[in-house]
């Protein structure tokens, strides 16, 4: 897997005010009668019908890797014809999409996200700051060194219910290091159209979603979890994306039977399943997993619904993305900086761990994977607290991880490995509920 030029895809403000503006669109090209804009208002103005939003077309060529790119620079400076209520030019954030308009088909299809946008706005618009900067990590984070496997105690969060801001659940990370947690698994942060989501239909995944606030938020929230002595790992959902999602929507629009990122692969059951023998599907979502690591400082991810991309252990799809990120974070061994934490002394403590409940022993010993989600101790838990006495034996033996392998020497990487035990998680009842009403 190979990664994406980011310095070329979704914007970038490459001198203040100046904004450059890339997109693949592979197959869609001025050949068949296309033309892509870029439509743009500050945010102040987007719910005033006399200020419309600023429309610039989009310059084609040809990406050698990947096909049709498209691209725009734009100047977001005030002008002297800017209605004087307009806010256009002045610091803050902006909304934006594409428009397409197809001249063959008699198509005119609006309202197109950017797949790599790094901010959004509500629904289906993408955004971008002016005079954006990051979070500055502080001291501690230099120090930093994520945990190794035997020491996580996992508590899975979700931003919205567990303190309805990122703000506020900073607040309560001195209440989970209290309690002597030392992970915390955020349910998905990246970009979906529903104000009240979980996450897991995305539109985008490159950022934090616009309910959550801005990246440096979350880098914020990272930087204090780790100030406690808490990791961060981030439910990544690559198995399936939302219908909306652009590389569905335009190219069914366009009724086109070619698609560059989904399409049928491994077990095919939510949303619209991407397809991992696609080259771009693979760079795209190891790029996803870089820039995270890079930018937010996580030290692993969760991948939600592995059998929705596992095609064997030796396949395209999850067994290649872990792969190919393992090998990426470990080449940086030598690198100063953020990438230490991964580091310490003979121990390399990256966490890659996959929801694949049909085979979580396979998952272990045969791909880069070092833990995994497995449900013998919630099920064989759950019969007990019924009063079922012949389950004892099984609680037993899944308390113990019976037949879950313990290290693992993978092509000379020796890798330590484990997997996660709960009684209950966001899919099912609170455990207590096994014992009934009374």
């Amino acid at each position: 897997m190979n990664l994406l030029d980011l310095t070329k895809l979704g914007p970038r403000e490459t001198s203040p005010g100046i904004f450059h503006f890339g997109l693949l669109l592979p197959d869609i090209s001025p050949d068949t009668g296309n033309h892509l804009f870029l439509k743009i208002i500050h945010e102040s103005d987007q719910f005033l019908q006399k200020i419309p939003p600023k429309l610039f077309p989009l310059q084609h060529s040809i990406d050698p890797e990947y096909g049709d790119y498209w691209s725009s620079t734009i100047s977001i400076k005030p002008e002297k014809e800017s209605s004087p209520e307009s806010s256009w030019g002045s610091k803050g954030k902006y909304v934006y999409r594409y428009f397409l308009i197809n001249d063959e088909k008699k198509i005119e299809i609006d309202w197109i996200i950017d797949p790599f946008a790094r901010e959004y706005g509500t629904g289906k618009l993408s955004a971008v700051t002016m005079g954006y900067s990051d979070h500055e990590w502080d001291e501690t984070e230099k120090n930093w060194k994520t945990p190794e496997l035997s020491e996580l105690i996992v508590y899975e969060l979700m931003i919205s219910e567990f303190a309805g801001s990122i703000q506020r659940a900073i607040k309560r990370l001195d209440y989970l290091a209290d309690l002597g947690i030392t992970c915390v698994e955020i349910m998905p942060v990246s970009n979906s159209l529903e104000s009240i989501d979980w996450g897991f239909s995305p539109v985008g995944y490159f950022g934090v979603d616009e309910r959550f606030g801005k990246r440096r938020k979350f880098q914020w929230f990272v930087n204090e979890a780790h100030k406690r002595g808490i990791a961060v790992i981030i439910d990544s959902v690559y198995a399936h994306t939302d219908a909306q999602f652009p590389y569905v929507s335009v190219y069914r629009q366009l009724k086109m039977n070619k698609y560059p990122i989904t399409g049928p692969f491994a077990k095919d059951e939510f949303g619209e399943s991407t397809d991992f023998h696609k080259k771009l599907t693979q760079d795209y979502f190891f790029s996803v997993n870089m820039f995270w690591l890079e930018k937010f400082h996580v030290d692993g991810f969760r991948y939600d619904y592995v059998p929705g991309y596992y095609d064997g252990p030796t396949g395209e799809g999850y067994a290649n993305l872990v792969y190919s990120t393992y090998k990426a974070v470990k080449s940086n061994q030598n690198t100063k900086g953020h990438w230490q934490r991964f580091f310490n002394g003979s121990d390399f403590n990256f966490i890659q761990c996959a929801e694949q409940l049909e085979k979580p022993k396979e998952i272990l010993e045969k791909t880069y994977t070092n833990c995994t989600w497995q449900d013998s101790i919630l099920y064989s838990g759950s019969e007990v607290a019924k009063g079922r006495t012949e389950f004892l034996t099984s609680f037993g033996l899944s308390l113990g991880l019976d037949g879950f392998c313990e290290d693992v020497s993978v092509q000379g990487d020796e890798i330590k490995k484990s997997a996660i035990q709960y009684l209950e998680n966001h899919d099912h009842a609170r455990f207590i509920c096994n014992f009934g009403l009374s």
